[in-house]
C-alpha cells in the first residue's frame, strides 16, 4: 500500500490506474480504524480493481464544543490494518492540504432539509461539513464507487442525495453495521467508554430490538414507543438526544401506510455520543 499526503501525488498515482481502465473503489474515513471499517475495505476490494481509502479528521464537521482535538489519531496502526485488508492507496492529507486556512472551505455543500433533522438538529453545520469534505474527496479521488457504513444512516442518506442532486458519477454503496458480540455497534468513539459504560452501552441495541418488536406486533403509536425507549435508556444512565422512527427513504415522519421504516437513536453515555439504527420492513 502506498500512502500519499498531497492531492497532487494521489492524482498522479490514480491517473495511471485510470488509464488502464481500472475500477476505483473508495472508502473515506476519519481514522482510528476498527473491524467495521475493514468490512468497508473488504467490500471495496470486491467492488473495484483498485481500493483507495482516506484518513482525514475533518474540522468542518465538528462544532466548537465537540471532540476535534481529542479525536483519536492512530495513523501507523491504521496503515497496517488497511494494508492487511487489501487497500492499495491511502490518502492522509493535513487540514491545510484540504482547506486554505486549515479549518473550512469558503465553498460549502448543503443538502437542505435532511441536514437539519435528527443529528443535524443537535449538531448544526455537521452535515454541511460532511457533504463538503466528501465532495472534495470525490473530486480528488474520482472513484467509480464509494463505500459507507449504514451505522451513520443519516450521513449515508445525505451523501446519496448529494450525489443524485449534483449528478456525480459515483455509485454509493452502504454496508451493514458491524457489531460486537454484545450487539454494540462498532465505533471509533467506543474508545471513550469505560469498561462499565461499554457494558451499559449494549442497552442501545437491546432497546432498538424492543422497539422493532413493538412495531412488528402492530403498535402504531410511534411516539409512545420512542418515549418508552428513551426512558429505558435513561434508566441505565444515558442522556437523551433522540430516539425516532422515520421513513427509510427520506427520514421524515412516516405515514400510516409506510412499510419501510428505520429506528434511529443518538444518546450520550459518559464522554461518548453513540448512534445506532435498525431498519424495519413491514409486510
Amino acid at each position: 500500500m502506498k500512502t500519499f499526503h498531497t492531492v497532487a501525488e494521489l492524482r498522479t498515482a490514480l491517473k495511471s490506474e485510470r488509464l488502464q481502465d481500472k475500477r476505483i473503489a473508495f472508502v473515506p474515513t476519519m481514522g482510528n480504524l476498527h473491524e467495521g471499517h475493514m468490512d468497508l475495505v473488504r467490500r471495496a476490494r470486491q467492488e473495484g480493481d483498485v481500493v483507495v481509502s482516506s484518513i482525514f479528521v475533518n474540522p468542518m464537521q465538528f462544532s466548537a464544543n465537540e471532540d476535534l482535538e481529542r479525536y483519536p489519531r492512530t495513523l501507523k496502526e491504521d496503515q497496517h490494518l488497511l494494508e492487511s485488508n487489501g487497500c492499495d492507496y491511502l490518502f492522509a492529507p493535513t487540514a491545510l492540504e484540504m482547506y486554505p486556512d486549515g479549518k473550512r472551505s469558503q465553498t460549502q455543500i448543503e443538502v437542505t432539509g435532511l441536514s437539519d433533522i435528527l443529528c443535524g438538529a443537535t449538531r448544526p453545520g455537521h452535515f454541511v461539513g460532511v457533504a463538503t469534505v466528501v465532495t472534495k474527496l470525490f473530486n480528488i479521488v474520482m472513484p467509480d464507487c464509494a463505500i459507507f457504513g449504514n451505522k451513520d444512516y443519516q450521513q449515508l442518506k445525505v451523501i446519496e442525495d448529494m450525489v443524485r442532486d449534483l449528478s456525480s458519477n459515483v455509485e454509493v454503496i452502504g454496508v451493514d453495521i458491524a457489531r460486537a458480540e454484545s450487539g454494540l455497534a462498532l465505533s471509533s468513539r467506543n474508545g471513550y467508554l469505560t469498561e462499565a459504560e461499554r457494558n451499559t452501552a449494549t442497552t442501545i441495541y437491546q432497546t432498538l430490538l424492543w422497539a422493532k418488536q413493538q412495531i412488528l406486533e402492530g403498535h402504531v403509536s410511534y411516539a409512545d414507543i420512542c418515549e418508552q425507549a428513551q426512558q429505558k435508556l435513561e434508566a441505565v444512565g444515558f442522556k437523551r438526544d433522540y430516539f425516532e422512527i422515520r421513513a427509510q427513504h427520506d427520514l421524515l415522519t412516516p405515514s400510516e401506510k409506510e412499510t419501510r421504516l428505520v429506528i434511529l437513536v443518538a444518546a450520550y453515555l459518559g464522554k461518548a455520543r453513540l448512534i445506532d439504527n435498525l431498519t424495519v420492513d413491514l409486510p
